[in-house]
């Protein structure tokens, strides 16, 4: 049975059921609070100490629950945390970001025996149902509201004060139940797709880096005599191929010239891992002396080679200064390109490293390792190979990413339908 929808007098909200009101959250908040709830800085910093190692209290960070980054926790001390009374989190509550990942919400689950909120973020603890509005504030185009409301056209921000005054649903609360419990099911099951998809795509990049080590240190015929290499990361290698240090096959061009805006600038973060290709260039680099690649050139990147970030340069342009340019291979450049990408290199060159955060590779070590080569004509076979196969391979990580898209807009509009009730839970 269709119920009654009536405009709920809020642009990104639209029509809602007409049994639904639209409130102030302050007058349907149990709690809207801050870190500097407790205190001014000044006695904050009195009385609050961060420490490195657990102790009594846990200060939740938005970085805790995200698990996008792999940030140190923080603790406090039993002091800190009663003075930081105001802010205390007991499980359920909802954590909203203020600054920076304004438009993200966490549902608070404890993960330490006692906890208090971090700065950067608005701890609220709903008269309703907490699980209905960790959903409502799901919903993407409240994100953009959050957005709003502080204004600030550098950085999106927001303080209590403002949160206090947004507008937002409040169905009856039994209903806010029934949507939670019906979101929670179903969000479930789309999240448990995507896991598998995205679980699925890790396993096609681990077959294609095993199908380039393979294909690169043995070969494409599975028959062929094997010579042991006497380097024990490497193994054995078909016996009519040449052993030769990298250093015989490819000089460092080592060249600056002055950028200027406009031309091609090539960083890490413009290369995909393990693909062997460019997603990005940059055209607006700060002007300076800085590296130079030619078109045919090979580069590899010695700062975190671990994530195996190389490729074949078809034009020219300038690059980090973390990239090894190698010129003048006469063999099949993407022969080379492949071998930079296997396994087996990428291990060893790691092995080497120096520096704690930032491990770099070391040219005087890399130039020193061997390269096994068939002829012309079989590293031209083996690239023809591998490209046709990997193109397989990435076509289907492309199908794969793009579902996974598809899953995560069907899940928000999923989310905005009911939470807003143009849809009813039966």
């Amino acid at each position: 049975m269709n119920r009654e929808l009536v405009d709920s007098g809020v642009e990104w909200i639209g029509k809602i059921p007409s049994n639904w009101e639209i409130r102030k959250l302050s007058s349907i908040a149990k709690r809207i609070t801050d870190y500097v709830a407790s205190g001014s800085f000044a006695t904050i910093k009195k009385n609050v100490t961060y420490l490195d190692k657990p102790d009594y209290a846990m200060l939740i960070r938005t970085a805790d629950l995200s698990q996008k980054t792999n940030k140190e926790p923080v603790y406090i001390n039993k002091h800190s945390y009663e003075f930081l009374s105001n802010s205390n989190l007991f499980g359920g509550e909802l954590i909203l970001p203020n600054i920076g990942s304004v438009g993200e919400v966490y549902y608070y689950e404890p993960i330490y025996e006692r906890a208090s909120l971090a700065p950067n973020a608005i701890l609220v603890d709903m008269k309703g149902s907490n699980r209905f509005y960790y959903y409502f504030f799901k919903n993407p185009l409240i994100g953009d509201a959050l957005k709003n409301l502080g204004n600030d056209s550098v950085q999106a921000k927001f303080n209590k004060t403002q949160l206090r005054q947004l507008k937002v649903l409040n169905p009856p609360f039994e209903e806010q139940q029934k949507i939670a419990q019906f979101l929670d099911e179903k969000v479930f099951q789309i999240d448990s797709l995507i896991q598998k998809t995205r679980q699925s795509i890790e396993e096609l990049k681990a077959y294609r880096q095993a199908l380039t080590t393979e294909t690169v240190t043995k070969g494409l015929d599975p028959k062929v005599e094997m010579k042991n290499s006497k380097i024990d990361w490497f193994g054995q290698f078909p016996k009519h191929w040449k052993e030769v240090k990298l250093k015989y096959l490819v000089e460092l061009r080592n060249e600056k010239s002055v950028y200027k805006k406009g031309e091609i600038y090539i960083g890490l973060e413009n290369i995909e891992g393990f693909s062997g290709k460019i997603n990005s260039v940059n055209n607006d680099y700060e002007e300076s002396m800085t590296d130079v690649f030619k078109k045919g050139d090979v580069l590899f990147n010695k700062l975190r080679p671990y994530l195996t970030k190389a490729f074949v340069a078809e034009f020219d342009g300038f690059c980090s200064g973390e990239l090894l340019v190698f010129k003048k291979f006469l063999g099949e450049r993407r022969f080379l390109l492949y071998y930079l990408l296997s396994k087996k290199f990428i291990e060893y060159v790691t092995s080497s490293t120096y520096g704690t955060k930032m491990p770099r590779a070391n040219w005087d070590f890399i130039k020193e390792l061997p390269i096994f080569l068939p002829d012309i004509m079989e590293q031209k076979q083996i690239v023809e190979y591998l490209d046709e196969k990997i193109n397989h391979i990435e076509k289907l990580i492309n199908m794969k990413e793009e579902l996974i898209r598809e899953m995560e807009l069907y899940k928000k509009s999923f989310i905005y339908e009911y939470v807003t009730g143009k849809k009813e839970v039966m």
